[in-house]
């Protein structure tokens, strides 16, 4: 496991990645240190294609990728697969961040809160993916929904997600998938 994130996009446009496997990365330390292991996006929209993002973690937030600040990135054919977090062990939503994901895979993440994906304040829209095998120590193993995250779900399958306390599959707070 290396020091710090594996790669970092802040206020860029057009961004193009793929074929890649984005691996090893480890976030911790005062904000915004703490989150996105694998990848850190801010107020960018980059296109993410045939990408495997796996075996990083976040010491808070988005062991696989946090989004902020209206990040709005388009996810095709990926995998998140063995991230840890304390929010969002696949992958942590905030502040308006609209993801696109489409034939995705987001299986075998750990958090504390939302295994698979934490989702705050965001509208992510999901098309044949699968959230599977995830597992949160406390709330929601699969997806945790919180402080109106409205996604939009297509042919979307929760499977065999685990949480200690409640919400195994998904746990909905003032949201509306």
């Amino acid at each position: 496991m290396q020091t710090g994130r594996v790669i970092r996009i802040s206020y860029r446009d057009n961004n193009s990645i793929s074929g890649i496997t984005i691996t090893g990365g480890l976030a911790e330390g005062t904000h915004p240190n703490y989150s996105g292991g694998g990848m850190y996006i801010n107020a960018s929209n980059p296109t993410l294609t045939n990408v495997t993002i796996s075996n990083n973690t976040a010491e808070i937030y988005g062991g696989g990728m946090s989004l902020y600040g209206s990040s709005n990135p388009t996810l095709t054919h990926v995998t998140i697969t063995n991230n840890t977090a304390g929010y969002g062990g696949g992958m942590y939503l905030y502040e308006s961040s609209n993801p696109t994901l489409t034939h995705v895979t987001i299986t075998n993440n750990t958090a504390n809160n939302g295994g698979g994906i934490c989702s705050h304040l965001a509208n992510a829209t999901l098309t044949n993916v699968t959230i599977s095998n995830n597992t949160a120590n406390e709330r929601a193993g699969g997806m945790y929904l919180g402080s109106s995250s409205n996604p939009t779900l297509t042919h979307v399958i929760i499977a065999n997600n685990r949480a200690e306390w409640f919400g195994g599959g998904m746990l909905l707070t003032t949201s509306n998938p």
